[in-house]
């Protein structure tokens, strides 16, 4: 089995003239909600092996204090095709993981990270996974987190509308 974990970056500064969005930073709730996730993530056994991020001031805020409530130490890659990447682009690079790995998250951006998780995830099969689905198709807020398991031992075979929606967490929720 492998484990997608897909990690939209925490609230941000908003954009506006002269602001250069690869350089936006977290706001006190992005930096007060990154750690929630990054607990929840923790407590509920979801801790990935990997962490791919975008190169974004944003989501390197988001990794390092969601990853401050991680035991251990994970590897973290940062990756500039992952800044405001479509979801065909993330799906190629998480293929591209070794296969020793047994799960992998990746911290982004929207559009990308909402239509990725909306493209892996099966049809429901339970009223608690369709509950989920439905959460993700009205919105992926900012620092949500939607987990989904992969019955295959190759990142290379994941295919869309073959992942079970194991979770869908949004700050608002913890």
């Amino acid at each position: 089995m492998k484990r997608l974990l897909l990690f939209r970056h925490a609230k941000t500064e908003p954009g506006g003239a002269g602001m250069e969005d690869h350089n936006r930073a977290l706001l006190p709730r992005g930096r007060e909600d990154a750690p929630a996730v990054g607990r929840y993530i923790q407590e509920n056994g979801f801790t990935p092996d990997l962490i791919l991020s975008s190169t974004s001031r944003r989501t390197a805020e988001t990794v390092d204090l969601a990853g401050a409530q991680f035991k251990g130490k994970q590897r973290v890659d940062y990756l500039e095709a992952l800044y405001l990447a479509e979801p065909e682009v993330i799906l190629q690079i998480v293929r591209l993981v070794p296969d020793t790995v047994a799960s992998v998250m990746v911290v982004g951006h929207n559009p990308g990270l909402e239509r990725l998780a909306t493209m892996l995830a099966r049809e429901p099969v339970k009223r608690k996974e369709r509950g989920r689905f439905d959460l993700i198709e009205e919105k992926f807020p900012t620092a949500a987190l939607a987990v989904l398991d992969f019955e295959v031992t190759r990142w290379r075979d994941i295919e869309p509308g073959e992942g079970k929606l194991k979770d869908f967490v949004r700050p608002r929720d913890l």
